[in-house]
């Protein structure tokens, strides 16, 4: 029985009343949380996105017919009521509204609801595939209901400060041409350009140095971006950037202004003050110290070089480390020399995970005498040294990593985090941030065998660097710049190359030709031609601060409706197929374009069955048909 809310206008979400005159008449509309019939009384939890509010039915009050009907009422009933608005005789002190209810005089149940798949609450166990697939529901608990509310405060916020700050809020779009230089392009084809494929945008990094180009000065924008990537809790396919550009600035006015923002947003939203200026640290000084370029600084146990201490030891892992031109390091975890073996050696199969072939220790008993696992490789000064060297106190933990620098580096920044999220050293009411500075320019991949951009293409080196462009690429800095929360990157940014000469050289040295480069970036390139003013920006994930921000463990906690690891929807069963019509007007209008006469209309399904095998068969034999080799099936050239 569904009933009509005509006549009816809600006076007050649920947690509005508390702002509400006692006595006064009021008509609030939700959900039911819960009902409870005591016989003579009928108590009922009404829902709305702004909490939970009690509401009364009593025979005398609102009638036999009203009174029969709250009997009926179920969890998730949708119900419309007007009432008088009391104080409890038994307050809830849990509830924002737990002083007052509603003594109701009417109902209506505006639509009833099968039976939940699970319960509607805060901190549900069920499992997350469920409620993924029933996210219509999930999306119901109040503490989701609170983060994704909190999200939207987050984006308000970061508009009005914006827009006070002079920029202008312009979309770029999500159409894009494809220019493959990072994570792989979502691609979608063109029915009316067959053979060509559009591609979702990553960022908007080129349109926004474009309109800086075009001389807006200031540019912002919550930006949809895609990227066909591995998942994890803190990634998504689709995602909300926070992104700005800004022209006629150095480094330290972009870095200025967003503190400001950072400070604007967390004072606004929860009411906390960001100490400025954010502290800033160099990315060479940050994996020296924590193993990792997004450092969380909420506790100590900081990385210690001891290479030289161990230089010349008979331990044949670390003369091997030392002798490849690597390093040994080691982290020292004050209290816990009484660690057990199994706990260690679970330590171990961690570090292997990250590439460690072992992870040696030393355990300082409360005595001051040493558990080891290489001390006989060791004289008793050699030890007494090395401990020494690390801090090590009676009660201490030290961890070692023997490797080349990268891998020491990987293997002790995630121990760090993992041994500290094992003893309860992450506060997540606790806000650090640093920004990290002066990344290397470039970073060597071993499987192409090549220098690539560890930003991006379009990053200007650090001019006291330049010279090395040729000589060591490697040791070129950028002007780049990350922020970093709690040991995650929230964002990150740059000073762009505005020079073309600069910009030619550095596609030189990621190995693009002068054709490459104009066939990918030729759009770019012609506007350089035209006057460039210096410029920089930064991007944020709005989900990730989000998900900091609300304390919460993934980033599909602050998406309304996010994807599962293997980007798929669980409620809309997305990706699906299409229907057969919507996929053969792509091949039609392809060879209608090569062919001129509409023969694509004669092309039978058989036809394109046996071009497939021919294709394939061609590709088993390893046949060499120069045709097939510059030209796929749409006709587009390779």
């Amino acid at each position: 029985m569904s009933e009509s809310m005509r006549g009816l206008k809600r006076t007050h979400r649920c947690g509005e009343v508390v702002g509400a005159t006692l006595g006064s008449e009021v008509t609030v509309m939700g959900w039911v949380q819960r009902s409870r019939n005591k016989g003579g009384v009928v108590f009922t939890d009404l829902r709305d996105r702004s909490g939970i509010l009690q509401l009364i039915f009593e025979e005398d009050d609102c009638g036999e017919e009203v009174f029969h009907k709250a009997q009926s009422l179920k969890s998730e009933y949708c119900i419309a009521v007007e009432g008088r608005l009391e104080r409890r005789s038994d307050p809830n002190p849990k509830l924002p509204t737990g002083e007052l209810e509603v003594r109701a005089k009417t109902l209506r149940i505006l639509s009833e609801s099968e039976t939940p798949p699970f319960p509607i609450e805060e901190n549900t166990k069920t499992r997350e595939e469920l409620r993924l697939k029933y996210r219509f529901l999930d999306l119901r608990r109040p503490d989701l209901q609170a983060r994704i509310m909190l999200r939207s405060k987050i984006a308000a916020e970061i508009r009005r400060f914006m827009t006070g700050e002079g920029f202008l809020e312009i979309e770029t779009p999500t159409l894009i041409k494809s220019t493959p230089e990072g994570a792989r392009d979502y691609l979608v084809p063109s029915r009316v350009h067959p053979g060509s494929m559009y591609a979702l945008p990553q960022s908007p990094q080129l349109l926004k140095q474009l309109l800086m180009c075009s001389g807006y000065d200031r540019y912002f924008q919550l930006a949809r971006c895609y990227r066909d990537e591995d998942l994890r809790a803190d990634r998504q396919p689709e995602f909300t950037q926070v992104d700005m550009e800004l022209s006629f600035v150095n480094a330290d006015d972009v870095l200025a202004v967003n503190e400001k923002l950072l400070h604007t947003i967390f004072k606004e939203v929860l009411g906390v003050e960001v100490k400025l200026p954010i502290q800033r640290m160099t990315w060479r000084e940050a994996m020296e110290r924590y193993g990792s370029d997004k450092p969380d600084l909420r506790f100590g146990m900081e990385i210690t070089d001891v290479s030289e201490t161990v230089k010349g030891c008979e331990f044949a892992v670390f003369s091997a480390a030392l002798d490849g031109c690597g390093s040994v390091r080691g982290l020292n975890v004050k209290g816990q020399g009484h660690m057990p073996r199994k706990k260690i050696d679970a330590l171990v199969e961690y570090a292997k995970g990250y590439g460690a072939k072992g992870l040696a220790y030393v355990a300082i008993q409360e005595d001051g005498s040493v558990k080891s696992s290489f001390a006989k490789f060791l004289k008793e000064e050699e030890m007494q040294a090395l401990v020494s060297a690390m801090g090590g106190k009676n009660g201490d933990l030290l961890l070692f990593a023997a490797d080349k620098n990268k891998t020491v580096f990987d293997v002790l920044g995630a121990l760090r985090v993992e041994l500290a999220r094992q003893l309860e050293l992450l506060d997540k009411n606790e806000f650090r941030f640093v920004w990290i500075t002066e990344f290397p320019l470039l970073e060597w991949s071993e499987e192409e065998q090549r220098f690539k951009a560890m930003h991006h293409p379009f990053t200007m080196p650090m001019e006291e660097d330049w010279d090395k462009i040729d000589s060591d690429p490697g040791a070129v800095r950028a002007e780049a710049y990350d922020i970093v929360l709690n040991g995650n990157e929230i964002g990150g940014g740059s000073v762009r190359i505005h020079r073309s000469d600069i910009q030619e050289k550095m596609f030189e040295v990621l190995g693009l030709t002068r054709e490459v480069a104009e066939e990918r970036f030729g759009f770019l390139l012609d506007a350089f031609r035209y006057g460039v003013p210096p410029h920089a920006g930064l991007a944020y994930g709005l989900d990730r601060l989000a998900m900091l921000m609300a304390g919460a463990d993934t980033i599909r906690d602050v998406i309304a409706f996010p994807k599962v690891k293997d980007a798929s929807d669980l409620m809309m069963n997305a990706p699906d197929i299409v229907e057969e019509k919507q996929l053969e007007e792509l091949p039609r209008a392809s060879i209608s374009s090569r062919s001129g006469n509409g023969a694509a209309e004669a092309f039978e399904p058989w036809l394109w069955a046996a071009l497939v095998l021919l294709v394939v068969e061609f590709f088993i034999m390893g046949r060499k048909n120069k045709f097939l080799i510059r030209h796929n099936i749409f006709g587009h050239e390779k």
